[in-house]
């Protein structure tokens, strides 16, 4: 493919409440055995991109754990390849990465000694599927100066968190709003963008010039008027999970059997760091209905309507309903949990419990001597 890719993966989000203690959110564990930014590097990766820098910053060592090796999204390669980039000090910059702008101005040398006319960027805490080939052909269609993915949200959606889109009947973006307090508009950014290589070298080069270092407000919003801004909308599944309330409900979506199937068996596929554990053991005693259960469990209780990741032990009596526990978790005897997300390597002790609501989903953190990542 004509372009080279880059996933924002260094953000922290406020809304994640003690869930981004002690990783990012592109980190965040989804769906039982994959990462967030799994998807955007699967879509780079099925979408033919050669070339992917995955920018880092915030609390990166997880994620730069997970990202040890290229080869699990097929980047182990000789030409192109993945490259994890985090914040260097330089002669001419000691800065942390500043903004989304920023952040991609301090990687220049990447984009200028690339060859591929375009660039795809896309943010590495949305859980989706799409053909970025197919973003890129629209692009070039409309003589587009920037793409913007879009997408139209259900009325109930709060939108306010988003970039807000209006357009005109020919797609063409004629209004931008970045988190406004009132939502005008339905139609949201996906935060996934096409722009011609040397076109983002220039607008980066002002925006730093100009002491600027956000993308959407001090390009998208600021240009709106001045460069064609297109939008593609997207028809499928798309969930942003940068805020307990959402990352929740995402999982939880992955117990409906049409986005099981749409993201484990439909083509392409969704690919993931591979941990060698065995199947997961339902011992007598165990009673599991409609919840997705990874291998390296030991399951002796009840658990009903919920996501179980890699390595989780239900102890005796123990009842999980309408919950997300993370990697390796311990869980007592005779415990009941309900609508809660429990935070990955806890243990919870014997004879607790622990309930939420589904309109306030309580997140567990045990401290124990279990301090590793």
């Amino acid at each position: 493919m004509r372009a080279i890719g880059i996933v924002l993966a260094g953000g922290n989000s406020k809304r994640m409440r003690e869930l981004s203690n002690k990783r990012a959110i592109a980190a965040m564990p989804i769906a039982g055995s994959y990462r967030s930014v799994d998807f955007a590097l699967s879509n780079m990766s099925n979408s033919h991109i050669q070339s992917v820098a995955v920018l880092t910053q915030y609390n990166s060592r997880s994620l730069n754990e997970h990202l040890s090796s290229s080869k699990w999204w097929d980047f182990g390669r000789k030409q192109g390849g993945m490259y994890v980039f985090t914040p260097t000090i330089t002669a001419e910059s000691s800065d942390w990465y500043r903004g989304t702008a920023d952040a991609l101005y301090q990687n220049l040398d990447f984009l200028k000694k690339s060859h591929e006319p375009y660039v795809v960027i896309a943010g590495g805490d949305c859980v989706y599927k799409l053909d970025y080939g197919k973003v890129l052909e629209y692009h070039i269609e409309k003589k587009a100066d920037i793409t913007v993915v879009c997408k139209e949200m259900p009325p109930e959606e709060d939108v306010t968190r988003f970039g807000l889109v209006k357009l005109n009947d020919d797609g063409r973006i004629t209004d931008f709003e970045e988190k406004p307090m009132l939502a005008t508009s339905s139609m949201i950014s996906c935060g996934i963008y096409v722009i011609r290589r040397r076109q983002l070298i220039e607008l980066l080069e002002r925006c730093a010039a100009e002491d600027r270092y956000d993308f959407v407000t001090d390009i998208l919003v600021r240009y709106k008027n001045l460069k064609r801004i297109y939008a593609y909308k997207l028809g499928t599944y798309w969930s942003n999970i940068a805020s307990v309330d959402s990352y929740y409900k995402t999982n939880m979506d992955f117990l409906k059997p049409d986005v099981r199937h749409y993201f484990f068996k439909e083509y392409p596929e969704i690919y993931s760091k591979v941990d060698d554990l065995p199947p997961a053991k339902y011992n007598p005693g165990a009673n599991v209905k409609n919840s997705l259960v990874s291998s390296g469990c030991i399951l002796n209780g009840t658990v009903e309507n919920s996501v179980l990741f890699k390595k989780v032990y239900v102890g005796n009596n123990c009842i999980i309903r309408n919950s997300v526990i993370l990697n390796d978790v311990y869980i007592g005897d005779n415990t009941v949990i309900e609508n809660c997300i429990v935070e990955s390597r806890d243990t919870i002790r014997a004879n607790t419990t622990h309930i939420g609501t589904p309109e306030d989903v309580k997140i567990v953190i045990e401290k124990n001597e279990r301090f590793t990542l």
